[in-house]
């Protein structure tokens, strides 16, 4: 797969290549090495994923890219986006979990015995020990070979991995109780070995009597254990992207122009095209309502629960369920332009990035393999030197080899990335990559826009005074609704919309005498009753003149319905805070974060929308400019700064912050410019799960990676003094690497913490109109 990117100021491509044949961070660094010698290449490659991601200049060749990490001594191929819906075919053929999981079988069969005579002293009848090295005998050829080959073949380009260690380990072990069994009078009949899980000095009596033949079939039976175990994890770590993949739709109900219904599939769909969706299928592609009312289950994209009550002229998401009545929409995009195509691309680009902490890890595994194999050495030759026995020299050796193996340094990183990001994607967080997981655990102060993020941007009534002598609010705002239905003012629209959710079956009288006055309302007349929408000013009744001065006193709208020439009511309209915008706000507080809000808007409208989130910094008034002057003036002084907006004008503070924060309602350029997109249909809501989750992630990144190099700090040295057995090596090596793959798999079932604070933390102003209780 190859597309474009930048890279300072020169245009460079970006293509993914599928390598097979790596086995550990060693390999990896190997990888990234080899590449980065081509001009103008640096590379990113990823163990859990087996993919490399490759920035080039465009005249390089993708062929000159599968020469070089076929030259490190691996396969690779250009890498293609599977069909959409694809279903996953578990390990990939060639690699190294698949390999394991085709030898695991026979190899367990054969080494079980050879274990369990060598391990049980009364079982260990008349000529066991030839029993048990026919047994070892094709485990340690043919079981241990992917190891074998992976050892040659990085000899004969002068490195050493995680199969070196293996191949030396196993072989040493064969190799020394083949001589003991044919030289050394451990083949005598009636031979006994008793078995300890700590080496003794002379285990065996005297001589080269002992065996190590439960070293050379344990070692590779406990590896392609190991290795089977991680790659199940690994795809259960990578579920969720799967689970995005398998929403999309394959065929979908075209209408004609003379509206029947012909099935195609799904991907000959154009923009502008009308399908149908009856109830209980999945919604084809993004477009809009033209016909139909229906509640749509958005679960399984966004992560909401409840479904959404749709109308015509409202958006849905292609994927979505229809759980109502039949829907004809109008495909507003398509293909790889889907909402569905964006998220799932989003997260296939986070986990193909490598966090710093990674990045260390796998330059330190580059030449922590060639380190152990001398220590290895090295400890064989001290032994030696010291008296001790052979076989106990070589038992030492042995288990620094096998236990030393860097799988866990490989997997700490990039399985946690896969289980965070497909997690964050259920919950409607999209997050571009390690660097944003890692900015988004070190932000201390959130700059907030107003209009689009925290409020919906339209229009809305928020509160209505009927006069106390008069018609009543409904009758009047019926009257009022009826008028300004033929308006395409914003007021207007807000005023119609109140009337109809308060008129019964949403049906408005007709209205005659329509007239306009710009900068002054409109009037007409309806049901034989001269009625008047104006923006209200004196000569009102006590409580209508109240009404109004408190909606200015928050520099809202004011606008009063006159009906016959008598004042029956006054209005209030402003923007619509989110739903959740509180809590959300809340949250982040919650977490220990400084909120700022920044808006171009009045001062007013600014100050009201901060009284009732609790925020106490606002700027006003701001333009692009001065939103960018903000995110500088804070960093300059020490914060770690995250924007979040939605417009165009807020692209360039995105740009500026450490972090720019999108919602996915928001436009384009917004989107592209941020590090992290919330898609959930309520986005503002999901920003603190962002920095929650961020905060977990790194968390278990950093617990992996302490898991993996304490694991060796530990056993290393009690493999030097003797204190591990070869076998009991393997077993640690590969439960390591499973258990971190498994740390990072509980990212899958993390949980955000309470959406709804306590209603006693709710302050007055949040509980007034437009705040869901």
């Amino acid at each position: 797969m190859t597309g474009r990117g930048t890279a300072g100021a020169e245009a460079r491509a970006t293509t993914d290549l599928t390598v097979t044949g790596m086995t550990c961070a060693a390999c990896v660094a190997r990888v990234e090495k080899r590449l980065g010698r081509l001009e103008g290449v640096s590379a990113t490659v990823n163990l859990a994923t087996g993919t490399a991601r490759v920035l080039h200049p465009p005249a390089t060749r993708a062929d000159d890219l599968v020469a070089a990490v076929e030259g490190a001594g691996y396969r690779a191929k250009i890498r293609r986006p599977a069909p959409p819906g694809a279903p996953d075919g578990g390990a990939r053929d060639g690699s190294p979990e698949a390999v394991a999981a085709a030898r695991l079988a026979p190899v367990a069969l054969l080494a079980l015995p050879v274990l369990v005579l060598s391990m049980t002293t009364a079982l260990q009848f008349r000529n066991w020990q030839w029993l048990c090295f026919v047994l070892t005998a094709p485990v340690a050829a043919w079981g241990a070979w992917p190891f074998h080959r992976g050892a040659l073949r990085g000899l004969r380009h002068s490195a050493a991995t995680m199969d070196t260690l293996v191949s030396l380990g196993v072989a040493a072990s064969f190799c020394w109780s083949a001589y003991a069994l044919f030289l050394g009078g451990a083949g005598a009949p009636g031979m006994r070995m008793p078995f300890s899980l700590v080496p003794s000095a002379d285990p065996g009596g005297p001589g080269t009597a002992h065996l190590y033949l439960e070293a050379a079939a344990g070692v590779p039976l406990f590896v392609l254990l190991g290795r089977v175990l991680e790659g199940r994890a690994r795809r259960g770590a990578g579920q969720a992207l799967r689970a995005l993949a398998a929403l999309t739709v394959r065929d979908a109900r075209l209408l004609d122009e003379k509206g029947r219904e012909h099935l195609v599939p799904a991907s000959e769909l154009k923009v502008g095209d009308r399908f149908t969706v009856r109830p209980g299928e999945r919604i084809a592609t993004d477009g809009v309502v033209v016909e139909g009312r229906s509640a749509v289950d958005l679960s399984l994209v966004t992560g909401e629960s409840d479904p959404v009550e749709t109308a015509p002229g409202d958006g849905v998401t292609g994927a979505a369920v229809n759980a109502g009545g039949r829907l004809v929409v109008r495909a507003t995009a398509v293909g790889e332009d889907t909402r569905l195509a964006r998220i799932a691309r989003l997260v296939t680009e986070a986990q193909a990035g490598k966090a710093r902490a990674q990045r260390l890890a796998d330059r330190l595994a580059g030449v922590f393999v060639p380190c152990v194999v001398v220590l290895a050495v090295t400890v064989l030759g001290f032994w030696l030197g010291a008296g001790a026995s052979p076989e106990s020299a070589v038992t030492c050796a042995v288990a620094v080899l096998v236990v030393a193996c860097p799988c866990a340094l490989g997997l700490a990183t990039p399985t946690a990335l896969l289980a965070a990001s497909g997690r964050g994607a259920q919950l409607g967080v999209l997050v571009s990559g390690p660097r944003a997981l890692e900015t988004l655990r070190r932000v201390d102060t959130v700059v907030l826009d107003k209009t689009g993020t925290l409020t919906t941007g339209l229009m809305a009534v928020l509160s209505a005074t009927a006069d106390p002598a008069g018609l009543g609010e409904q009758a009047a705002t019926r009257l009022a609704g009826a008028v300004e239905d033929a308006s395409e003012h914003p007021v207007g629209r807000a005023v119609a919309a109140r009337a109809r959710r308060l008129s019964p079956g949403h049906a408005l009288p007709h209205v005659t005498d329509f007239a306009a006055t710009p900068g002054a309302g409109v009037r007409g007349t309806v049901e034989g009753r001269s009625v008047a929408v104006r923006t209200a000013g004196g000569g009102l009744p006590p409580a209508l003149a109240r009404a109004r001065d408190a909606a200015e006193s928050r520099a809202h709208t004011a606008v009063a319905v006159e009906v016959d020439g008598r004042p029956e009511l006054v209005l209030e309209l402003g923007d619509v805070l989110r739903p959740g915008g509180y809590r959300a706000v809340d949250r982040l507080r919650r977490l220990g974060l400084s909120v700022v809000l920044a808006t171009g808007d009045r001062e007013g409208p600014a100050r009201d929308i901060a009284d009732r989130l609790g925020v106490t910094e606002v700027r006003a008034g701001q333009s692009p400019e001065d939103k960018v002057r903000l995110v500088r003036e804070l960093r300059g002084r020490g914060h770690r700064v995250a924007m979040v907006g939605d417009g165009v004008n807020d692209t360039a503070a995105l740009a500026a912050a450490d972090l720019g924060i999108a919602l996915g309602s928001g436009t384009d350029a917004a989107i592209g410019a941020a590090d992290v997109t919330l898609v959930r249909e309520e986005g503002i809501e999901a920003l603190a799960d962002a920095f929650a989750l961020a905060r977990r992630t790194v968390a278990a990144v950093r617990a992996n990676l302490l898991w993996a190099f304490g694991y060796n700090a530990v056993t290393l040295p009690l493999a030097a003094v003797g204190l591990l057995d070869p076998m009991v090596a393997a077993a640690a090596m590969s439960a390591s690497s499973v258990l971190v793959v498994a740390g990072s798999l509980r990212l899958r079932a993390w949980q955000p913490g309470p959406r709804r604070p306590p209603r006693a933390a709710l302050g007055p102003r949040a509980r007034t109109a437009g705040w869901p209780a």
